[in-house]
């Protein structure tokens, strides 16, 4: 099955395919940006490509498979839309920084943040993945930790200040959450000269493998298989856990694209 991938951001917003490689399409976003201007956008930008199902990156909470509420950095619109009538496919939807993390995870207890426009935040423990909302958080000063990491902050502090705001931050989080593995993405990331001890850095592919992931492919063009990260039930709507405890996915080089069709092994609990 081939699923279209969109990964919305503030600035802009990101449209992949499992079958296709190279850097996904870039769509200026922004505070003009509505949930049908989003979709019309896409529809034209991938005239001529063919695909079965779409996951959508949203910038936000979702909850059973929908926005819970319009983002703070885009238009408004986004939580009643209906994103299956627009495209005229299946759609699911999950919050834009779970998605990434769900591409970048390569086992045991990961952590990803998102530093982008705002700060987005997913925890994958064991293969369980775990959105989560760090951003509002307080940090200190009475501000929390988006208003240092986010792009406000790097504003307002300056790249030097603002670096060292990442780099203590990463490490409270990774010792207080009991982290093996912490992975950083989102646009300001390239601001960053020097990464923090033991971090690794995300990319856009990793949004679009996630997508695909959320899907349930679990293969690769190789015929590999693969284990894939299951959504907390929080995110899934109408669903049950899976009853087999997922164990650590494993990657195959040269597979960013995720665009495999082998029958998966582990349920993918529906974000739709």
């Amino acid at each position: 099955m081939k699923i279209l991938v969109i990964d919305v951001g503030g600035n802009n917003v990101k449209v992949g395919l499992s079958a296709r490689k190279g850097e996904p399409l870039k769509i200026p976003s922004g505070r003009a940006m509505t949930a049908a201007k989003m979709a019309e956008a896409v529809k034209k930008a991938t005239a001529g490509w063919l695909y079965q199902a779409v996951s959508i990156g949203y910038p936000g909470a979702v909850v059973n498979g929908r926005p819970s509420r319009d983002p703070a950095n885009l238009g408004p619109g986004w939580k009643g839309f209906d994103y299956r009538k627009a495209f005229g496919r299946r759609v699911r939807v999950l919050n834009d920084a779970a998605m990434q993390a769900l591409g970048s995870y390569e086992g045991g207890r990961m952590l990803f943040l998102g530093l982008g426009t705002g700060l987005g935040s997913a925890l994958v423990i064991e293969g369980v993945l775990a959105p989560m909302e760090l951003a509002h958080l307080p940090y200190k000063k009475g501000k929390t930790y988006e208003d240092y990491l986010g792009e406000r902050g790097l504003k307002r502090l300056g790249r030097k200040k603002w670096t060292e705001a990442v780099h203590d931050v990463v490490a409270k989080l990774k010792h207080g959450l009991q982290c093996d593995d912490v992975v950083l993405g989102g646009g300001q990331t390239k601001r960053l000269k020097k990464l923090p001890r033991g971090v690794r850095m995300g990319n856009n592919r990793h949004a679009i493998l996630g997508g695909v992931r959320l899907w349930g492919d679990k293969g690769d063009r190789h015929g590999h298989r693969r284990r894939t990260p299951i959504v907390s039930h929080s995110q899934a709507k109408r669903t049950a856990p899976s009853k087999a405890k997922v164990p650590r996915p494993r990657p195959t080089a040269g597979n960013a694209s995720g665009g495999g069709n082998a029958k998966g092994e582990a349920e993918v609990l529906s974000a739709s």
